[in-house]
C-alpha cells in the first residue's frame, strides 16, 4: 500500500496534465520513452560507451515529432471516422497501417539519421536499407496491437500506448540500424 500512493499521485498528475496540456504531455512522454528505448537498446547490444549523441537525437525527435505527429494523427482519425460508422475500427486501422505508418516510418528514419549528424546521402542510404524491413515487421508484429489500441484504448491514451510500443520498437530499430552499420563496415 505504501508504494501505491506515489503511483496513484503520479498517475493523477499525469492524467491531469494529459487533460490540460495534451500535446506538451505527449511530447515530453515520447521524449522520455524514446530516450529510454535508445539507452536500453545500446545497453542490450553490449555497447561499452553510451552514444550520447544518439540519445539526444532520440530525445529531441520524441519531443519535437514523436508526440506531436501521432497526437494530430489520432485526433484527425477520431474526427474523420465516427465511432458509429460501419467498420469504424477496421477503417481506422487500415488508414493507420497503410497510409500513416509508411509515411511516418520514412520520416522517422530520415529525421533521426539527420539528427544524429549523418549527411543527407547517408540518411537516404540508411532509409533505403531499413525502410522495408521495418515497415513489413511493423505490419507483421504490431498490427494486432494497433487494432487493440484503436478498439479498446480510450482516444486520450492512444498516443501513450503507441509510445510504449515505440519503446520496444526503438530497441528493435536501433538494433537493426546497428546490424546494418556493422554489415556496411564489414563490406568495406
Amino acid at each position: 500500500m505504501v508504494l501505491s500512493k506515489p503511483l496513484v499521485n503520479f498517475l493523477s498528475f499525469y492524467f491531469g496534465q494529459l487533460f490540460e496540456h495534451p500535446l506538451r504531455t505527449k511530447a515530453i512522454t515520447c521524449s522520455i520513452i524514446a530516450t529510454a528505448g535508445n539507452y536500453t537498446s545500446q545497453k542490450l547490444s553490449g555497447e561499452k560507451v553510451i552514444n550520447h549523441h544518439s540519445l539526444l537525437a532520440y530525445g529531441l525527435y520524441g519531443l519535437i515529432f514523436g508526440g506531436s505527429i501521432p497526437h494530430y494523427f489520432y485526433s484527425f482519425l477520431e474526427r474523420a471516422i465516427s465511432e458509429d460508422a460501419s467498420f469504424a475500427v477496421v477503417r481506422k486501422l487500415l488508414l493507420e497501417r497503410l497510409i500513416y505508418l509508411p509515411l511516418y516510418q520514412a520520416f522517422t528514419l530520415y529525421v533521426l539519421a539527420r539528427m544524429e549528424g549523418k549527411s543527407h546521402n547517408a540518411a537516404m542510404k540508411q532509409l533505403q536499407d531499413l525502410y522495408w524491413v521495418l515497415l513489413s515487421s511493423s505490419w507483421k508484429y504490431l498490427t494486432v496491437i494497433h487494432l487493440l489500441n484503436l478498439s479498446v484504448v480510450p482516444p486520450v491514451l492512444r498516443v501513450l500506448v503507441t509510445n510504449l510500443m515505440g519503446f520496444f520498437w526503438t530497441i528493435y530499430l536501433a538494433n537493426k540500424r546497428r546490424q546494418q552499420q556493422a554489415k556496411s563496415k564489414r563490406s568495406k
